[in-house]
């Protein structure tokens, strides 16, 4: 069994899988580019502008994966499947910078700056519609369940976060639930779909649907540690924005669970209160770095990591399984 703690020789990356899906993630972005049309000229400008700004695109690549390591055989519907995961991706992260009042998104002004959160939150449905008429158009009933389940499962994470938003009561147990929804349910739907077009047992669909759903939360746990430890122009987006919103994430948990009671009042002033003053994003990071939060929440991104791994053990060896499996370990080692 591949151990996600072994010592790598060289950093892990995501260019074998890259390669090895280049030719159907080409595909991918034209059918992209094909469903963005519209007369209305605002919705192709607002759109090109999230595509131009790259990402790493990793959810439709675990459609691509997941189907070659199911031996999936031609045709265009992991293509067409990979680019709709891409289209409900999009839309959420256009609702997500309106919520959160984003200014950057991947180092550059985000859409809702640029273009104002009423046309943020309409183009992110035009790319939901979009999404499903692919996917009508697939024909399959079952991706359209999951890939369905999956979106409603999102927009409940999405509100689920907001409910735990500045509340230092917030547990680890919940913390997990909404990461759950809001990230990982679009890991794991899109790496089951793979197995779905391929015609595989149902249990290989629940071992990659489990794949992407830690994948997913072993993502979004490094993406709490970076707000409180990466550097901006790595980032993509501005340090402490979580701290400065008030999501109670795994570092603060850790850091409160641990803290005296005049370290427990900053936590409920700042995330509870929103009273800001100087210096207390400095402050955050110094309380996160006494009781070792970030290193005990990437121990946790391990475990998850570790738990991704182990899905993959039921299906042959061979590149694409050991691509994915590098894909876990560059989610957990990434500096942004």
């Amino acid at each position: 069994m591949t151990n996600i703690a072994t010592q790598q020789t060289t950093e892990p990356s995501l260019d074998s899988l890259i390669r090895l899906v280049d030719a159907d993630m080409k595909r991918v972005n034209q059918v992209i580019i094909d469903n963005m049309h519209s007369e209305v000229a605002l919705i192709p400008q607002l759109a090109s502008h999230l595509v131009a700004a790259g990402g790493k695109r990793m959810r439709p690549m675990l459609t691509l994966a997941s189907a070659q390591l199911c031996g999936y055989q031609g045709g265009t519907s992991a293509v067409d499947l990979a680019a709709c995961v891409e289209f409900i991706h999009t839309a959420t992260l256009l609702h997500d910078d309106v919520v959160d009042e984003s200014l950057l998104r991947r180092g550059q002004a985000s859409a809702n700056a640029l273009f104002g959160n009423e046309a943020s939150v309409l183009v992110g449905d035009f790319l939901f519609a979009r999404a499903f008429v692919v996917m009508v158009k697939n024909g399959s009933l079952k991706v359209l369940d999951i890939l369905a389940k999956a979106s409603a499962v999102i927009a409940e994470g999405e509100v689920l976060q907001l409910s735990t938003a500045n509340d230092m009561a917030t547990s680890e147990e919940a913390y997990l639930e909404v990461i759950t929804a809001k990230t990982a349910a679009l890991f794991g739907a899109a790496s089951q779909i793979g197995a779905v077009i391929a015609n595989r047992s149902a249990e290989d669909e629940e071992a990659l649907r489990l794949y992407g759903i830690y994948l997913g939360t072993a993502f979004q746990l490094i993406d709490d540690v970076l707000d409180y430890s990466a550097h901006q122009a790595t980032l993509g987006k501005t340090v402490g924005d979580d701290f400065r919103d008030g999501k109670v994430t795994l570092p603060v948990i850790i850091s409160y669970a641990k803290g005296d009671d005049e370290e427990k009042a900053f936590w409920r002033r700042c995330m509870e209160d929103q009273e800001f003053q100087d210096g207390d994003l400095d402050r955050a990071q110094e309380l996160i770095r006494k009781y070792d939060a970030l290193s005990a929440s990437m121990d946790r991104a391990r475990e998850f990591g570790q738990l991704a791994i182990d899905t993959l053990t039921r299906f042959e060896d061979g590149a694409i399984k050991d691509a994915m499996i590098e894909a876990v370990e560059f989610c957990i080692s990434r500096p942004y």
